[in-house]
C-alpha cells in the first residue's frame, strides 16, 4: 500500500528562479532540471521571489548582506542602497499570507543573499573579505516563522541523502497537515504515530519512543498541547539523517515480523542483503523491495500501513542512491 495516495499532492515554497522564471539580478534563471522534471511531477510549488516581491526591477543591481552576522543589511552592491526595511516590511505581509497556504516545505536558491539558508556571504561594512556563514534576509525570517517546516536549497539537495531525508520529511509535513485539517482526537494521533512508527525509528530511536509516551499519555494533557508537542519532536528528530546503520536495524525489525512465515532459506537471504546494504553494496531499494514481497505475500496489516515501507513515490528512486 503506498501511503502518499490518501493525500492531497504537497504544496512546496520555492525560489521563482529555480523553476526557471526570470527573475534573477541579471533578468535571467536557475532552473533546475531535478526540481522542474522530477519532483515536480509529484508536488505542486508556490513560486517566491523576495527581491521582486520588495519592488527590485529586473534586471536590476545586485544586493548583498552588510554588517553583523545576526542582523545585517540588505544593500546594492555598487550603489549602497539600503533595501532592508522594505524587504523586512514585505517579509511579514509575505509570511502572514504563508500562514494561510498549506505549505509542507521551502526550497531555496544556495547561497543568495535573499533566500541562502547558509553560508551567504556577509561584508564588513568597512568593507574586506565577506564571512561565508550568514543567512538571507528573507529565509532567515522565514525558518524563523516557521521552525518546524522542512528547508532545503538547491545545493544540497544535489547530495541524495540530504534529497531522501528532505523529501521524506516534506510528504510527512503533508501528512501532519492532512491530521492538523481533520477531527483532532487521540485515536488520529495515536493512528498517525502508528503509521509512522518505523520512519520515525530510521531517524532517531530515543524520539521514537519519548513520543510513543506522549501518545500513550495524551489524555492526560489538553490534546492541544499534546499534539503541538509531537508536532515539534517529529519534525525536529526526522532531520536526524537515517544512516545505513539506523536502516539496517529498522529493516531487520520489519524481518522479525516474518520469523514464523520465513524458511531458513529466506531468512538467509534477507540477512545477507540487509548486510549488504549495511556495508554498502546496494542501495536501500533491494532489502525494502524483498521484505515488501512479504508483506504482501503474507498480507501483514500492520506493515502494510507502516510510511516507512512506502515514504515517497517510488518513481521519484530517492532509495536507489541511499
Amino acid at each position: 500500500m503506498n501511503t502518499n495516495n490518501s493525500t492531497p499532492r504537497p504544496l512546496v515554497g520555492i525560489s521563482a528562479c529555480l523553476l526557471g522564471e526570470n527573475v534573477r539580478y541579471n533578468g535571467g534563471h536557475q532552473r533546475d532540471r531535478y526540481i522542474c522534471d522530477t519532483l515536480a511531477n509529484f508536488v505542486d510549488f508556490l513560486p517566491v521571489c523576495p527581491e521582486v516581491g520588495t519592488g527590485m526591477g529586473i534586471p536590476r543591481e545586485p544586493v548583498r548582506l552588510v554588517g553583523d552576522l545576526d542582523n545585517p543589511r540588505l544593500v546594492g552592491r555598487e550603489s549602497g542602497e539600503d533595501w532592508s526595511e522594505r524587504m523586512d516590511s514585505w517579509s511579514a505581509k509575505k509570511l502572514d499570507a504563508l500562514t494561510e497556504e498549506p505549505i509542507c516545505a521551502f526550497i531555496f536558491k544556495a547561497k543568495s543573499p535573499s533566500s541562502g539558508m547558509r553560508q551567504v556571504k556577509v561584508y564588513p561594512p568597512e568593507g574586506g573579505q565577506p564571512r561565508y556563514n550568514g543567512v538571507g534576509f528573507f529565509a532567515a525570517r522565514f525558518m524563523q516563522r516557521f521552525p518546524m517546516l522542512p528547508v532545503e536549497d538547491d545545493g544540497r539537495l544535489h547530495d541524495a541523502v540530504i534529497r531522501e531525508n528532505f523529501i521524506s520529511r516534506l510528504f510527512t509535513f503533508n501528512r501532519w497537515l492532512e491530521l492538523l485539517s481533520g477531527p483532532q482526537t487521540v485515536g488520529a494521533l495515536v493512528d498517525f504515530h502508528t503509521r509512522h512508527k518505523l520512519l520515525l525509528m530510521s531517524h532517531n530511536v530515543e524520539a521514537y519512543r519519548r513520543l510513543g509516551k506522549l501518545v500513550a499519555h495524551a489524555k492526560e494533557q489538553p490534546l492541544e498541547d499534546a499534539i503541538a508537542q509531537y508536532g515539534e519532536e517529529l519534525f525536529s528528530a526526522m532531520q536526524l539523517k537515517a544512516t545505513p546503520k539506523k536502516h539496517s536495524n529498522v529493516l531487520q525489525h520489519v524481518m522479525g515480523y516474518f520469523k514464523r512465515q520465513l524458511t531458513p532459506d529466506e531468512k538467509q537471504e534477507c540477512v545477507e542483503i540487509i548486510d549488504a546494504y549495511r556495508n554498502g553494496l546496494v542501495p536501500l531499494i533491494v532489502p525494502v523491495t524483498l521484505l515488501n514481497h512479504y508483506v504482501r505475500k503474507y498480507d501483514n496489516e500492520y506493515l502494510q500501513q507502516q510510511v516507512y515501507m512506502h515514504p515517497h513515490p517510488l518513481e521519484l528512486k530517492l532509495r536507489n542512491q541511499v
